[in-house]
């Protein structure tokens, strides 16, 4: 397993500076919201993209992937039947397994409640017809890349496409690809699922669909900073093999990004540490 951190927590530093953060905090890796690089990260320049995975290289990680991926530019929909978003969005997901492949990542997590709401659509039906042709695009596309495009399933206070894991876990075998599947995000999951994290994941990995995880507390802070107890995750994980990777993804960053990403490292390295003292 790697472990990794969501780039947006340290958004306000230079790259160069998140990756020597995340080094000396022991990551293996950042995952990036696209955002945090353009406002049209499809433009980033191929030459740029090289600098950019170089540069973390350089410290000694690699960027594991990309999550947040319609957020920038503007005006984005996974589920709008305007003919000209839809081509954007389109396009745009195309991009970012492209844009995913050249620095050198792995996976892709669509998450972007925002972007995919069926309630705005004057046809749900219609709408998921639409998310469904999106994401098989994009899951050829990242198929041919070596990548693998991951749908996130979101708690219903956040969004009315996808849900819950076994929902995802539909849409994946309906689409059929080896570049497509799904992940599983703490947060959301207390939201969303009716059982614990860990039994979802007993339930889902052995079948290859979560293929990806993200830690977070359902208090919105970073694992370890609230309620949740991540020990039956990690011994969920480590009992079915599991080879991805674990980001860290916060959403309150009390006292301040470096601060979080530090306990965070230390709490899920000291939870691997002790499982393996105690097996």
């Amino acid at each position: 397993m790697k472990l990794s951190l969501c780039n947006e927590v340290l958004r306000d530093l230079p790259f160069e500076e998140q990756c020597r953060l995340a080094a000396a905090l022991r990551y293996d890796g950042l995952e990036i919201a696209p955002f945090t690089l353009s406002d049209e990260p499809a433009s980033v320049p191929l030459a740029e993209r090289r600098r950019l995975r170089q540069v973390a290289a350089d410290f000694g990680i690699e960027i594991t992937g990309l999550h947040w991926l319609l957020t920038a530019p503007a005006g984005l929909s996974l589920t709008s039947d305007n003919e000209s978003v839809a081509s954007r969005t389109r396009d745009h997901m195309l991009a970012m397994v492209e844009l995913c492949s050249d620095l050198g990542g792995s996976v892709l997590i669509h998450g972007s409640p925002g972007q995919r709401q069926l309630r705005d659509a004057a046809s749900p039906e219609r709408a998921r017809e639409i998310a469904a042709a999106h994401l098989a695009a994009a899951a050829d596309a990242a198929a041919r890349a070596g990548v693998v495009y991951c749908i996130e399933p979101l708690a219903p206070s956040m969004d009315d496409f996808v849900n819950t894991v076994a929902d995802a876990v539909k849409l994946v075998e309906t689409i059929g690809s080896t570049g497509f599947a799904t992940m599983l995000d703490t947060f959301a999951a207390v939201g969303g699922e009716a059982e614990p994290a860990e039994a979802v994941l007993d339930r889902y990995l052995p079948g290859g669909h979560v293929r990806h995880i993200h830690f977070n507390d359902r208090s919105k802070r970073g694992p370890g900073l609230g309620e949740d107890r991540f020990a039956p995750i990690i011994d969920c994980l480590v009992r079915h093999n599991y080879d991805g990777v674990i980001a860290v993804e916060p959403f309150d960053y009390h006292p301040d990004g470096t601060g979080v990403a530090a306990y965070a490292a230390g709490y899920v390295r000291g939870l691997f540490e002790m499982r393996k003292e105690h097996p």
